[in-house]
């Protein structure tokens, strides 16, 4: 009896403490954004990374379709202009939605990217896949490789187009956090980003296979593009184990926002990943503002043991001033909350050895948000300062007393 009473009050008291954990951290959400019907959120800067909102944005699900924008990105990367890919058998026995190619029949690789990323069709990414990779597990090695190179160290592909799947490797899953990195990549630092961004703000697209015994018409599904003002890309997804899935960039005043939502409803909840969707950008567009890093930081004067200074007097400390190198600012611009401040932090020597010459390191400016380093320029010398030498004191005993 005394043990089932331990067990309730252990119990009792293992709830008590999960509801306060849960009470703090919702009073740590903007009021807002507590109610988004996502499992899985994540609202991005897309010019720095950082992410401005997260809710279990590192847990690793199921992405349905929005699998796509690494596979047209991949293509767009690694494909020729005017190529051709020839369906197998296996592309053309892939399930809705799809274009309804036939075994053997040629399309243009670009065709293809638009019934991919408009239509979301799911045996062109196949065609796709298996003409760049060679095979459909040959492209989800390019994909993985991508996806580690982009810093996602939560992802795994096993499929082009999305579709639920398992491998050796594990389920084809990412997270929140891992797509918007890499729909950042796709529309703001890829070498194909322009042409990434062309097809899918295209909103219908017509063409034919190679043998122009076909022709197909492709519609843009993204209807978020016609409901908020500055949405510039953006990719839905559904599969039964995904859920709905949405990722999409918004561009306002200088601003790049990012969304990603991930298991935000089944059927019939279409239109919750619309709402979530616009409450994020919302609260985003409303609350940050834009600001770049200057570095105004002073000339530092340091001493040089050892040194000769400029006056030639060996019985004078030597010093030399040293500044800030800004050569290679980026000039990015980062989102700040109305709340935040950028810090800097300041590492530099006390003192030199000499010899010392013209632009040696001798410390760091270091700019943070948070715990977040954003830009870090090192501390250089304006000029040299050489070494004290016997003929020095010698030749201002000669020249001061001497003569």
């Amino acid at each position: 009896m005394k043990k089932r009473w331990r067990c309730f009050l252990a119990c009792l008291s293992a709830l008590v403490t999960l509801f306060q954990s849960s009470g703090a951290a919702m009073e740590n959400v903007p009021e807002e954004l507590q109610n988004l019907y996502a499992h899985s959120a994540v609202l991005m800067d897309g010019s720095s990374g950082r992410i401005l909102f997260g809710k279990n944005e590192e847990e690793v699900l199921p992405m349905a379709s929005t699998t796509k924008i690494m596979t047209c990105i991949l293509t767009l990367e690694s494909a020729r202009q005017g190529e051709i890919a020839t369906a197998s058998a296996n592309a053309a026995a892939q399930p809705k939605v799809h274009l309804g190619v036939q075994t053997g029949e040629e399309f243009y690789v670009e065709d293809l990217l638009y019934s991919l990323m408009l239509e979301s069709h799911n045996d062109s990414a196949v065609v796709i896949a298996e003409h760049i990779g060679g095979s459909v597990e040959g492209f989800a090695v390019m994909m993985n490789e991508k996806a580690v190179e982009l810093g996602c160290e939560n992802t795994h592909f096993v499929t082009p187009n999305g579709l639920d799947a398992t491998d050796s490797g594990g389920a084809h899953s990412t997270t929140a956090t891992d797509l918007a990195r890499i729909m950042r990549y796709c529309v703001s630092i890829s070498p194909q980003r322009g042409t990434f961004l062309k097809i899918t703000q295209t909103r219908s697209y017509s063409f034919s296979n190679v043998e122009q015994s076909r022709s197909f018409s492709c519609q843009n599904h993204n209807a978020f593009m016609d409901m908020m003002e500055g949405v510039i890309s953006g990719k839905t997804g559904y599969t039964a184990a995904a859920g709905y899935c949405y990722v999409c960039v918004l561009e306002s005043e200088g601003r790049l926002f990012i969304v990603t939502l991930l298991a935000c409803g089944w059927p019939d909840n279409r239109t919750w990943k619309w709402r979530d969707a616009g409450t994020l950008l919302t609260y985003g567009t409303e609350n940050y503002r834009s600001q770049t890093v200057r570095c105004e930081e002073k000339a530092h004067t340091l001493t040089v043991e050892g040194g000769l200074g400029s006056d030639k007097n060996p019985w004078r400390t030597a010093a030399v001033e040293a500044v800030p190198d800004t050569s290679k600012a980026s000039g990015k611009q980062y989102l700040l909350r109305r709340d935040e401040q950028i810090r800097s932090r300041l590492t530099v020597r006390k003192t030199l050895l000499a010899p010392v010459e013209k632009g040696t390191v001798v410390g760091k400016i270091s700019y943070y948000l948070g715990d977040l380093l954003l830009e870090e320029y090192p501390l250089v010398t304006t000029s040299g300062v050489p070494a004290k030498s016997f003929g020095d004191w010698l030749f201002w005993v000669w020249e001061n007393y001497m003569l």
